[in-house]
C-alpha cells in the first residue's frame, strides 16, 4: 500500500507518541510475529514495531517484507523501530 508524502506526515506524528506492539527477535520473521503484527494492524490500524537486526540492510529487508506480506504500508523508520499503517474496514484515522 502506497502512502503520499502528506499521509506518511500524518501518520508519523501520530505514532510518534505509540510503543511497539510487536519484537522481531532473534529467530527473524516467523509466521506467528507476521500473524501478530497482522491482528494488531487490524485492531490498531498505526502501529510500531521494533526489529532486532543487526545490521540497516537487514532491518530494510525486513520492513520490507513486513509490509508486503500484511498488505500494509510503511510509514517511517528510526533506529530498530518501524511504524506501519493499514486502514481498517471502518477506519479509525482519517487521512488528510
Amino acid at each position: 500500500m502506497p502512502l503520499s508524502e502528506t499521509h506518511r506526515r500524518h501518520l508519523r506524528k501520530l505514532a510518534h507518541h505509540l510503543k511497539p506492539v510487536v519484537i522481531v527477535g532473534n529467530a527473524g520473521l516467523t509466521e506467528n510475529v507476521l500473524t501478530e503484527i497482522d491482528a494488531a494492524l487490524g485492531h490498531h490500524e498505526l502501529i510500531k514495531v521494533k526489529i532486532n537486526a543487526a545490521d540497516k540492510t537487514e532491518r530494510q529487508s525486513l520492513i520490507d517484507k513486513i509490509s508486503a506480506q500484511t498488505d500494509s504500508g510503511w510509514v517511517t523508520s528510526i533506529g530498530h523501530i518501524a511504524a506501519f499503517y493499514r486502514p481498517a474496514e471502518k477506519p479509525k484515522i482519517v487521512l488528510p
